[in-house]
């Protein structure tokens, strides 16, 4: 569980151990933090990480955060609130760009000493989360017998109990967290490009996963493939989490796919709905009273951020300027990142666009999504440039 305390100024702040946050939602617990930013001088510090899409996790005042420099991935631990360096560590690993940059793109997942990384090419490591030392690190995809995915593995680690799940193999592969044993594997075939999603039902603990052409439900301890929904898209890219509430799924991808809502049952789902409403290319969305926000398009200039009602799937209103790029929620607010690096705090309202504050905070090629922690935003950029902004209190 992620920590939250409060700070004076009225911030209830929260720890984000993990990609999309503690709950795998992309919703923060924080609250009370200002949706301001100046119009110039919003960076409070930047440092350079190397190549790379991964987000970032935040825990007990360290960053966590990765890059390729010179075809080696490397893990760093930096301070929450000056972005100095506590340490780093570094494996071999191609860069592997292929019609982008390349570099990692699966976030950190800390949890207690730990922390747990997944490689663009197969590598799977626990580090210790105050020194760096490697706890154990080994290669599923040679180990294993994967099939490579055409743009490699993304999906981040998910903890659930003893088990590190993972995106890989045809409907996923659990090892044990303590040492790295292989605890199940669902076949040796390509995979999705999401993380993993936990979820509850009828009193399993359970994982939503997006396969190469289909959505699996998953039981956590065994892995039993306990439902599967067809869902064949374009170069079988389905890179965007489902959303998991009570009996729905909310699943969506891009090129043209669309999204649809699921109703879940023991053993079986049934498709509510299905259209193009929201086309999730890379990133996901978030649900939030009732209504699903995220951006519908490709990446390249030609998406919009949306606002789709969940049970319809009818759209409330589409707002075009920030390209396809990536967003997470606090406190009622989208924080935003465009596509070119505009970060903008948005009310999350199916009423409208209303814009309450933005900053260029960025340059270059923004596909990964901001975090908040703490009181503040941190956000990155293909090239490896990370910034924090200070949202927490008065200036």
């Amino acid at each position: 569980m992620a920590a939250i305390f409060a700070v004076p100024g009225l911030l209830v702040a929260a720890d984000w151990p993990a990609y999309r946050g503690p709950n795998h939602d992309g919703i923060s617990n924080e609250t009370g933090w200002r949706a301001v930013l100046p119009e110039s001088g919003a960076v409070e510090w930047r440092t350079s990480l190397g190549w790379g899409f991964a987000s970032m996790a935040v825990s007990n005042g360290w960053v966590y955060a990765t890059g390729n420099v010179d075809d080696r991935d490397i893990v760093y631990c930096l301070d929450a609130a000056t972005g100095k360096e506590r340490w780093r560590q570094s494996y071999p690993c191609p860069r592997l760009a292929k019609q982008h940059e390349g570099g990692p793109a699966a976030t950190p997942t800390v949890e207690g000493d730990a922390v747990y990384v997944f490689s663009k090419n197969g590598d799977v490591l626990r580090l210790n989360a105050e020194t760096g030392k490697v706890v154990w690190h080994k290669n599923i995809r040679t180990e294993l017998g994967l099939k490579e995915l055409t743009w490699y593995f993304s999906g981040s680690p998910v903890i659930v109990d003893d088990l590190v799940i993972l995106n890989a193999g045809t409907a996923g592969v659990a090892l044990n967290k303590a040492d790295g044993r292989v605890i199940w594997q669902n076949g040796k075939g390509a995979g999705g490009y999401a993380t993993p999603v936990p979820y509850t039902y009828g009193g399993r603990k359970c994982i939503a996963m997006f396969g190469a052409s289909d959505v699996f439900g998953i039981e956590a301890a065994t892995g039993k493939i306990l439902w599967r929904h067809e869902w064949k898209t374009s170069y079988d890219i389905n890179s965007a989490d489902p959303i998991v509430v009570g009996d729905r799924i909310f699943i969506s991808s891009g090129y043209n796919k669309g999204c649809a809502l699921l109703k879940l049952g023991n053993d079986r789902v049934t498709e509510i709905y299905s259209n193009r409403n929201m086309r999730n290319q890379c990133n996901s969305s978030v649900l939030w009273k009732g209504h699903v926000y995220g951006f519908d398009g490709q990446v390249g200039g030609s998406g919009s951020l949306a606002c789709l009602e969940l049970e319809t799937g009818q759209v409330k209103w589409a707002q075009r300027g920030l390209g396809t790029g990536s967003l997470m929620l606090a406190d009622g607010k989208l924080i935003v990142l465009g596509e070119k690096g505009k970060l903008a705090i948005v009310e999350a309202t199916p009423d409208g666009y209303k814009e309450l504050a933005s900053a260029q905070i960025l340059d270059g090629k923004c596909w990964t999504m901001p975090v908040l922690a703490n009181g503040r935003i941190y956000a990155r950029n293909a090239a490896g440039d990370l910034v924090c902004v200070n949202v927490g209190g008065a200036k």
